[in-house]
C-alpha cells in the first residue's frame, strides 16, 4: 500500500490567506526571556524507587540461627569470606547467591595500601550514614602488581573484620566481579 503524500505547505496557502494573517500578527511581539536559572549540574535519571521496594522485602529479615566462630568464618584459600559470630551460615550464604541487592560500589583499582583504606573507610562511613545493607568492593585481582598478588584484597580481609558495622562478607559472583571483588552485608 503506497502512502498518501502531501503537497509542499507552500502551495497549500493561499497568498490572500498569508497576507490576512501577517496583517493580524503584525503588532505581535515576542515574549521575554523567561526568568530561570540553569542548573550548574546535570539533572539525576530517574531513581526506580519501586524496583527497589520489590528487591528490598527481604532485607531486613532476621539475622541470627546457627552460630559461626570466628575461626570458621574465615575460609582457606583466596576466596575472601566472613561471618560475624553469632549470626546464622544462612546470612553468608545468601550474600553468595544474590538474595540482597547491591546498592553501592566503591573501585580501589590502582590505589596506594593507604588511598585505598581512606577510601574505604570514606565508602563505609558513607553507606553507614544512608543505611545501605548490602556493597561492593572492586580490589582487583593483583594482576598488575608486584609479583602479581592482590595485594588490597589480603588488606581488605583484615581493614573489614575489624570494622563492627559488618556482619558478613564474600567473593563476588563472577558476574560481579569474582575474585576481584567482596560483596559485604552492614548492620541495618
Amino acid at each position: 500500500m503506497r502512502k498518501k503524500t502531501l503537497p509542499p505547505l507552500a502551495h497549500v496557502v493561499d497568498p490572500e490567506e498569508s497576507a490576512l494573517f501577517r496583517n493580524a500578527v503584525r503588532d505581535a511581539v515576542p515574549l521575554p526571556e523567561p526568568d530561570r536559572v540553569s542548573p550548574t549540574e546535570p539533572i539525576p535519571p530517574p531513581f526506580p524507587v519501586q524496583s527497589l521496594i520489590n528487591e528490598y522485602d527481604g532485607l531486613f529479615e532476621p539475622l541470627h540461627d546457627e552460630p559461626l566462630s570466628w575461626e570458621e568464618s574465615l575460609e582457606s584459600g583466596e576466596a575472601l569470606s566472613f561471618l560475624r559470630d553469632g549470626l546464622s551460615r544462612q546470612i553468608l550464604k545468601k550474600l553468595r547467591r544474590g538474595h540482597w541487592p547491591v546498592q553501592a560500589c566503591v573501585d580501589l583499582h590502582g590505589m596506594t595500601r593507604d588511598e585505598a583504606r581512606n577510601a574505604l573507610g570514606a565508602f563505609l562511613a558513607t553507606a553507614k550514614s544512608r543505611d545501605y545493607r548490602c556493597v561492593r568492593i572492586i580490589h582487583g585481582k593483583g594482576l598488575g602488581s608486584k609479583n602479581r598478588e592482590p595485594v588490597l584484597k589480603a588488606k581488605i580481609k583484615t581493614w573489614l573484620a575489624r570494622y563492627e558495622d559488618v556482619l558478613a562478607y564474600c567473593q563476588a559472583p563472577d558476574r560481579d566481579g569474582g575474585a576481584g571483588a567482596t560483596l559485604m552485608l552492614l548492620r541495618a
